[in-house]
């Protein structure tokens, strides 16, 4: 498998001393805007197997031309999600196989925005699903950590826990702290601002539908020493996949984002700051959310001042297999400290990455196949979640207390 990795930053970074340690690919071309930065990255592995180009993600012939001169099998779409449809599009023109962690943008409907969905996210590449089946090839959509290995999670439990589901909540948390900032976010701040300020989808009784931003707060209990923190909904991919092969009657998303986090993000958005259209300042134009990301310090950079571990999981309740009530956890957690020591990558981007690098060994192996626009949960869970173990970062299964009379 020959692959092109588009986008050099905290995450592309990070899949390169992971990929580097399998055997299952040929070639990966780190691609980034920054030549300086796609050759950073590249060299990190000390392995000829990988080598930087500078790439423009949003110009779709650029990209086209570069998976056809190297050759390549898969696009690896490592960027922000305005870059999506631009590197789905253009690996769809080549020919070639193509994985993302964040799918097409979304946009608000226009009348009742807190209530009915407008387009969704991920509407623009299903709706390509039939070219892609013509063609022979797989676009693996949502296939980073959230959305990914919690997809992979309601994949298993849906298969081997459950005999129906009732509601399935992905629920994220961590307490990392990053020493030295008054405010420095451990993942890209554009795409947190896209997927906070913009309205949650819940599915519920066979239909998505939105809600406000932050809303339905919960405290929930993270394992391995996290403890209590609370969560609120958030706009995700994982709500908009997993009805598409789970049968489950309420389907969330819910971030523990903490007070600080939203009193910013609702600042931002108070001031304008979140925008993506760009305003004239003097003789520049520039948009403000760009303005906000340049000013903060980049994600991939905090790793030896952060401290403490991440989890990402998915709750699920319903009727087990044994027909009794049942309630569980499928998490994976990564502490900061071990992701420094052993691959030099901070925890939240390193989480990120390793999911996409697994599938795709997965799909090199032919132990994953298919064609047209698929989620994690088209795909057996089994051999991903062996694999995940096989790299040296174990999941884990915790028995909740069923708060349901049976």
């Amino acid at each position: 498998m020959r692959i092109l990795l588009v986008g050099a930053g905290g995450v592309g970074s990070a899949v390169v001393p992971i990929a580097a340690r399998r055997d299952f690919f040929e070639h990966i071309v780190v691609a980034d805007s920054k030549q300086d930065r796609a050759a950073a990255a590249a060299a990190k592995a000390g392995d000829a197997r990988f080598s930087a180009i500078q790439l423009d993600a949003s110009d779709r012939a650029a990209v086209v031309a570069a998976l056809r001169e190297h050759r390549c099998d898969v696009l690896f779409n490592a960027v922000d999600p305005r870059f999506t449809m631009p590197l789905f599009e253009a690996a769809l023109e080549a020919g070639t196989h193509y994985l993302d962690m964040a799918m097409s943008l979304s946009r608000p409907h226009p009348r009742a925005p807190y209530e009915l969905t407008g387009v969704k996210l991920g509407d623009e590449q299903f709706a390509k699903d039939a070219e892609w089946r013509a063609g022979g090839k797989l676009a693996l959509v949502g296939m980073g950590v959230e959305p990914g290995l919690a997809d992979v999670f309601a994949r298993y439990a849906a298969d081997h826990l459950f005999e129906s589901i009732e509601e399935l909540g992905v629920r994220d948390g961590s307490n990392l702290v990053v020493e030295g900032y008054d405010f420095a976010p451990t993942f890209s701040i554009w795409t947190t601002i896209e997927e906070c300020l913009n309205p949650p989808v819940v599915w519920e009784d066979g239909r998505w539908r939105t809600t406000e931003p932050f809303s339905e707060p919960e405290v929930f209990d993270f394992p391995e020493g996290i403890g209590p923190v609370e969560c609120v909904n958030v706009e995700h991919e994982e709500v908009l996949l997993v009805p598409r092969w789970i049968d489950a009657k309420r389907v969330t998303f819910k971030y523990g984002l903490g007070e600080e986090f939203i009193g910013v993000l609702k600042t931002l958005h108070k001031l304008g700051l979140d925008g993506t259209d760009k305003v004239r300042v003097g003789k520049e134009e520039v948009a403000p959310r760009d303005v906000v990301a340049a000013s903060l310090p980049d994600p991939a950079t905090l790793g030896e001042r952060m401290r403490g571990k991440t989890c990402a999981g998915t709750w699920v309740k319903g009727t087990g297999k044994d027909g009794r009530p049942r309630e569980v956890y499928l998490y994976h957690v990564v502490d900061n400290a071990w992701s420094m020591r052993e691959y030099g990558a901070q925890a939240v981007v390193w989480q990120t990455a390793i999911h996409p690098v697994v599938a795709l060994e997965l799909v090199a192996r032919g132990v994953w196949r298919g064609e047209g626009v698929l989620g994690p949960e088209a795909f057996d869970a089994v051999p991903f979640l062996d694999l995940l173990t096989e790299y040296g970062s174990p999941w884990g299964l915790r028995e909740q207390t069923v708060t349901r009379a049976a």
